[in-house]
């Protein structure tokens, strides 16, 4: 069906991508795992997400809001031992604008259901390594159990709305997952603070 053509195409066409995007959640799949390294992946993750989801909601004709999750890695850092105000110093990637039209925003969105896709191993492995931190991984939970589903449903969405403008899908999704690869391999910047919560 077309859905899962479209998805087929995006995923085919942005491959080159991908291990890029991925190399800093798969970094966090060691023995030696640490709770620093994972509180600087959710800020890396909150600073592409927070300013992507205030662009899709701004999108006439595309309902994000059971989709949004930047507000989930906001409690896990918060758990994480980081204040309201040090979140709030979070930087957020300034490449991310409003969108001019719907086949845009669903490209960009790809790249936020793609990376979701890895969610439920990585809380699995996270949660294994250090137990306590099953209570900051609200973000990394938000799927769990429908992941298929979610990517299914998104792929019902493309082939409602995008079966007409797929290049220009495509054209959003590499644009996206490129920008999402070198936001993610920026050093973490962060919050000022009179002592870091996170020490190992």
């Amino acid at each position: 069906m077309a859905a899962a053509r479209v998805l087929m195409r995006l995923n085919m066409e942005t491959r080159v991508h991908h291990a890029d995007v991925d190399a800093t959640w798969h970094a966090l799949l060691t023995f030696n795992v640490t709770r620093r390294q994972y509180a600087e992946q959710l800020i890396r993750v909150y600073g592409f997400e927070a300013p992507l989801e205030g662009a899709l909601a701004y999108m006439p004709g595309l309902d994000y809001r059971e989709r949004t999750r930047s507000g989930l890695l906001v409690e896990d850092l918060l758990v994480l031992g980081y204040t309201p105000d040090q979140i709030a110093q979070l930087r957020q990637c300034p490449a991310i604008v409003p969108f001019r039209e719907i086949a845009e925003a669903l490209g960009w969105l790809y790249a936020l259901e793609r990376s979701a896709l890895l969610h439920d191993m990585l809380r699995k492995h996270l949660v294994s390594r250090m137990p306590e931190l099953g209570r900051a991984c609200s973000y990394l939970a938000a799927s769990e159990g429908a992941a298929n589903k979610r990517w299914r449903d998104f792929g019902h969405l493309l082939d409602r709305v995008a079966s007409a403008s797929e290049d220009g899908v495509v054209d959003a999704a590499r644009a996206a997952l490129c920008c999402q690869g070198s936001w993610y391999r920026e050093p973490v910047a962060r919050p000022r603070r009179d002592s870091d919560p996170i020490e190992t």
